[in-house]
């Protein structure tokens, strides 16, 4: 029997966990400080229902990482109909900031700020660098003459080349776990890494190339989509160096360049292909690892599986 103050002599008492010291305990949950700038997700291509689909997902993963992230998306070729442009979503953000303001004075808060600093950070959705896109982004932002910060493009990063071995694994081309003693009949011995971008992107890839080619165990070589060539030449140099079996890497988010292309690519090399990166789960946490980053609030960047 339990008195009412507490349970009876004998019974053994539940004391509050105490907090556990040391570089072991568990971080306090992180969430977006008041006030602060909007994620704009900038999303290049043409925009469709898919598109927009997929951007959905990945802010909708960005804002379950930080509660309380104002996440938003505006499309580089936008209609201002049924996809935003980039320009009409930040002025937009940057009006309802103002108008805030203008409420909380009107209410006679004592201590409404004027609002300062970026009204949004803009996040391009590319995993590598593509000059021409960077620029139509960047122009974009200056077009809508608001205070918002441009970040660098998601990768090179370890958990790209993690979401691309999870893409080829689902596609028959790579084993999901090196530690588990099973064969793919379809596993490549090679892989062309797909970018679009130019010579930087091909650069770019590589570095996330190999971090892939490390998980995966047989050798990785980027190439470029929007290079006449490009994948052939890098096919034949695998084939020459004595792979067999090779396998196309899209090293891209989806919106950037029409699948087809892909798929062409793919049958002139004489592979097959894997999926786009798409609404992977470390895409959103990229993104926001690049917003957390800008505001100086990231408690450290997001990191890959280990090798397996």
């Amino acid at each position: 029997m339990s008195s009412p103050t507490g349970p009876a002599s004998g019974l053994p008492v539940r004391m509050p966990r105490p907090r556990q010291p040391g570089r072991h305990r568990r971080p306090e949950p992180l969430a977006a400080p008041e006030g602060a700038p909007a994620l704009v997700l900038a999303v290049p291509g043409t925009p469709s229902a898919a598109t927009r689909g997929l951007a959905e997902e990945i802010v909708s993963i960005a804002r379950s990482e930080l509660p309380g992230l104002d996440a938003r998306i505006g499309y580089v070729d936008g209609d201002d109909a049924e996809f935003p442009t980039l320009q009409s979503v930040l002025a937009y953000a940057a009006d309802e900031r103002t108008a805030r303001y203008e409420q909380a004075l009107a209410a006679g808060v004592e201590d409404a700020k004027e609002p300062d600093g970026p009204v949004a950070v803009v996040v391009p959705l590319l995993a590598g660098p593509d000059g021409a896109l960077l620029r139509q982004i960047r122009q974009a932002v200056m077009d809508s003459r608001v205070a918002a910060e441009l970040t660098d493009v998601l990768g090179p990063h370890p958990l790209l080349a993690e979401a691309l071995h999870v893409r080829l694994s689902e596609a028959g081309l790579a084993r999901a776990d090196r530690a588990r003693l099973f064969t793919v009949a379809t596993a490549a011995d090679g892989i062309v890494l797909a970018s679009v971008g130019g010579e930087e992107a091909v650069q770019a890839a590589g570095i996330t190339g190999m971090l892939l080619a490390a998980r995966l165990a047989v050798p990785v070589m980027a190439a470029a989509l929007d290079q006449e060539g490009s994948i052939t030449s890098v096919a034949e140099q695998l084939r020459a160096a004595g792979s067999q079996q090779l396998a196309l890497a899209p090293y891209l988010i989806g919106p950037e360049i029409d699948s087809a292309l892909v798929e062409e690519a793919a049958k002139e090399a004489g592979c097959s292909a894997s999926e786009a990166l798409g609404p992977y789960p470390a895409i959103g946490k990229l993104a926001l690892a690049k917003y957390t980053t800008a505001l100086g609030i990231a408690p450290q960047q997001p990191q890959g599986a280990p090798v397996r």
